[in-house]
């Protein structure tokens, strides 16, 4: 193909030109522009004091969010002190196993990417109601219900990658960083929105010197301790806090050492199948998320995700969440909490977030372990994920650096898919009035904006290649 050709062609795809013509002549035109990592490669092997490092900042990032959706679940159900506690351990436990097969990949099951995996927020609303008006055990038979139908309906669903041009790509990633935000602030002001002391001046200040040190440490810092910064400000905020009595410790000496993952603690599933088609409805917006992350992971690491590789994420997807409907916890999916991290620390080796994986495994069955990590205050949590979250915004502004905005349609998708992506976010109660089943589609803005810039760019932008063509 001549240069001609090819700038012709990246104006029909939403390209910038001078993107294209670095790439391979014979790339799709449907599919982002490679480029060569420069840090660490995906299948990098590091050594195991360097993955146990890199593994634990992905515990300390995820951590907070999936043990919620138990602690959530277990007040919403009115269940006992010692059932949400087995909750939390089964959740740690068939997390840091999902996370495994995700990363190291069993036969066509798992993304080999890097890539962790925790407790879907989106499905906790469906949990609820089922649990509430059929029974627990009739919740968990739904849960294996749409493990199953993510697994079948998988390799039907990664087709739509076709229609993940840049332009929808980078809009998608964009509303993936800013819709955890609040998430950030929350954690910032203290956790908990209506306790008296939230925003005080003791909780952002801690929040502020987390991400005094974790930028601080990432301007400075060479090799190890630069790649640790997230880490470091953790500790440093953790240390400050604990100084000035914001921090405590003492659940930790009351939490046994030892315990066991039991499966089937409320009896064996029931299946019905109203409560299955709801799980399998909510399942998918969690496979739409599930393609906007791992698109945004190959984004930072520079690699291109094929068809084959959603799919196999699909299935890893599928059979965690039949795992979790077994052993008393919840549907995954992949966190996009993570996903700035990578590109913050530079380490995009999916050994390192396996290795985060066995940390999650070896806390389910050690609390003491995972009662430590929980005591981490919240303000510092949100300090380093403003950095973290932010980073995550900034992979998909790049992404759209790449894409020819003059004499297309291209601004409109994009304005269009991320002010709708962000309403959620902003106008929490906006859908309140919608369905039930709806609200599940649209209390997510990264369905939102996936969905509303795939069908703006068919409208918008097909005319125009065909024209072209």
């Amino acid at each position: 193909m001549i240069p001609t050709q090819i700038g012709k062609d990246c104006a029909d795809s939403g390209y910038d030109e001078r993107t294209v013509l670095e790439i391979d002549p014979n790339h799709d035109a449907n599919t982002a522009p490679v480029e060569q990592d420069s840090g660490d490669s995906i299948d990098s092997l590091e050594s195991p004091l360097r993955l146990v490092a890199f593994g634990l900042q992905h515990v300390l990032v995820m951590y907070a969010g999936t043990v919620a959706v138990p602690l959530i679940l277990g007040s919403a159900l009115h269940l006992t002190g010692a059932q949400v506690i087995a909750l939390i351990g089964a959740d740690l436990f068939t997390s840091g196993l999902a996370t495994l097969l995700q990363t190291i990949g069993w036969w066509k099951f798992g993304a080999r990417l890097p890539l962790i995996q925790g407790c879907s927020f989106i499905c906790v609303a469906p949990m609820i109601l089922i649990g509430g008006q059929y029974g627990i055990p009739t919740m968990y038979g739904a849960v294996i219900c749409c493990g199953l139908f993510t697994m079948l309906v998988g390799p039907l669903y990664s087709r739509m990658l076709r229609y993940f041009p840049p332009v929808v790509i980078g809009s998608v990633i964009t509303v993936i960083g800013l819709s955890l935000m609040p998430v950030a602030g929350g954690w910032l002001g203290g956790g908990d929105s209506g306790a008296p002391d939230f925003g005080s001046f003791s909780h952002l200040g801690l929040g502020l010197l987390t991400i005094v040190i974790i930028v601080t440490v990432q301007r400075f810092g060479r090799g190890l301790l630069g790649n640790l910064s997230v880490l470091l400000g953790m500790i440093c905020g953790t240390a400050a806090a604990a100084i000035i009595g914001q921090a405590s410790f003492s659940q930790v000496g009351s939490t046994p050492w030892f315990a066991m993952a039991r499966p089937m603690l409320f009896g064996f599933p029931r299946f019905a199948l109203l409560p299955a088609l709801v799980m399998c409805v909510a399942m998918l917006v969690v496979m739409t998320e599930t393609t906007g992350n791992c698109l945004a992971v190959g984004e930072i690491a520079g690699r291109t995700i094929k068809r084959e590789t959603l799919t196999a994420a699909f299935r890893a997807d599928g059979l965690s969440t039949m795992l979790g409907g077994v052993f008393n916890s919840f549907p995954y999916n992949v966190y996009s909490q993570n996903t700035g991290l990578l590109s913050l620390s530079k380490v995009r080796s999916r050994f390192a977030v396996a290795a985060g994986g066995g940390l999650l495994v070896l806390m389910g069955f050690l609390p003491r372990l995972a009662a430590v990590i929980a005591a981490i205050p919240r303000p510092v949590l949100g300090g380093a994920s403003i950095v973290m979250f932010g980073m995550t915004a900034m992979a998909g502004i790049e992404e759209l650096t790449r894409v020819r905005f003059k004499g297309t349609n291209n601004a409109v998708v994009v304005a269009v898919s991320i002010s709708l992506g962000v309403l959620p976010i902003a106008t929490p109660q906006l859908f309140a009035h919608a369905p039930e089943e709806a609200k599940l589609f649209l209390n997510s803005g990264i369905f939102l904006a996936a969905a509303s810039a795939v069908l703006l760019n068919l409208f918008l932008n097909a005319g125009t290649e065909k024209a072209k063509q």
